[in-house]
Parts: structure tokens; C-alpha cells; sequence
């Protein structure tokens, strides 16, 4: 898990972050990191089409760590996550989460993950197109489209599972969106 000297080692090596925040996920705080995330973009100048793709991606990685989080508590299911937005020291402008996923989520993730990586620009492109029509993908908290969306809008996807035991998965991803 990532914690507070792996998140200094973080600013260390890759430069400033935008926006960090670590729990429980909501749709309705993902609109307000979406708001305070459009307020750092405008201070940084960005272009709209690089503030654009750093939304989009935010927002569809904040969405699919909600709907697949599998932290558990005394309640049950608990959709925790960690988020955060940063820039290089290189310039280039990121996106990372990480939550726990159970060990079904994990082969259905890693196994869209590993086609899109795989794949074109092109036949990323062509496969969400697919997917959107077909309804192909579709679980029951969304169209399961998201990392399409997210690819389409990446330069480059790094990811990894680590296990925690109990069949549960760190699940850590980033994407690097583009330079400024």
C-alpha cells in the first residue's frame, strides 16, 4: 500500500501533485475533486484538451475504483481507494489510483488491461466502439468500457496487482496523460 514515505518518495522523483485524496469514494465527492481538479488545471495554464483528457481519465479511474473496490469492515464492502493527480519533473501529467479488488475483478481487469496494451490506438478505439454497441463488458455498476476510455486518452498505462491475502489485490494503476 501506498503510504505517506512512499507518497514523499512519489514528489521526490516525480514533481508536484495536483490533487491526492485516500478513502471512501463517492460519486459525490468524485464531482467535487472533479471541481477543485478544473480549479488546479486553470492555475496551471493547461490547455483544454489536456485538462480534457486529465478529467475524463480521473474521472473514469475514481468510477471504477468505486464500483471495484473490495476493502472489507464490519459492514461488508467498503469502496475505498487512493487517488491522486501530479505532474513530472519531465512535464508530464499523470493519473494514479490503487484499491483493493477481489480475485475475480482482478482477472477481468487484467485480462482488459493486458488486451489494451496490446493493442493500437486504432484498435483501442475500434474495440470501445464495440463495446458501447454490443453492450459486451457490461456489469452491473456501468458499461465496463472505462480503461478504453482511459487508453484512448493515455500516452502510456503502467499497472500491477499485488496480493494483501484473503484473495484480495492491491490494484494500482497509472496513467501518463500527456505533457504540457
Amino acid at each position: 500500500m501506498l503510504n505517506m514515505d512512499a507518497l514523499e518518495k512519489i514528489l521526490e522523483k516525480d514533481g508536484i501533485i495536483f490533487l491526492t485524496y485516500g478513502g471512501t469514494l463517492t460519486q459525490s465527492l468524485i464531482v467535487a475533486m472533479t471541481e477543485a481538479l478544473e480549479k488546479e488545471t486553470e492555475n496551471a495554464e493547461l490547455s483544454m484538451g489536456l485538462a480534457s483528457k486529465i478529467f475524463t481519465i480521473f474521472i473514469e479511474l475514481a468510477q471504477n475504483m468505486m464500483n471495484y473496490s473490495k476493502k472489507m469492515n464490519k459492514e461488508g464492502i467498503d469502496p475505498k481507494g487512493l487517488i491522486l493527480v501530479g505532474k513530472t519533473k519531465e512535464g508530464y501529467y499523470y493519473v494514479y489510483g490503487q484499491n483493493i479488488v477481489d480475485e475475480k475483478d482482478k482477472e477481468k481487469i487484467e485480462a482488459k488491461i493486458k488486451k489494451i496494451l496490446s493493442s493500437t490506438k486504432d484498435e483501442i478505439k475500434k474495440l470501445y466502439r464495440e463495446a458501447r454497441k454490443s453492450g459486451k463488458d457490461t456489469h452491473s455498476k456501468g458499461g465496463g468500457i472505462g480503461f478504453y476510455e482511459i487508453a484512448k486518452k493515455s500516452e502510456k498505462i503502467e499497472y500491477s496487482f499485488i496480493e494483501v491475502g484473503d484473495k484480495r489485490y492491491y490494484f494500482q494503476f497509472k496513467s501518463i496523460v500527456g505533457k504540457a
